[in-house]
């Protein structure tokens, strides 16, 4: 397996991944746009990522099933 470094964090993809769809999406659809990016994304690097920006006020996560999340910009959700 072949592992490179992004020049990119995590975090930072996830908001410009939102930005640029202007609107909500889950979290498998996330995880799909950021393994064509950056190869193999665990799941725990996901939600510590997705926990750092909702911390910071950044992001919204909910829970749309039992394990499906919907992700969206904080200000797309007020």
């Amino acid at each position: 397996m072949t592992y490179h470094w992004s020049a990119q964090p995590l975090h930072t993809h996830i908001i410009e991944y939102l930005y640029a769809k202007k609107s909500h999406t889950t979290d498998t659809e996330l995880y799909q746009a950021l393994t064509k990016t950056y190869g193999e994304v665990s799941s725990r690097e996901l939600n510590k990522a997705l926990m750092k920006l909702e911390i910071h006020g950044l992001i919204h996560v909910s829970r749309l099933t039992k394990n499906v999340l919907q992700i969206e910009l904080a200000k797309l959700a007020s």
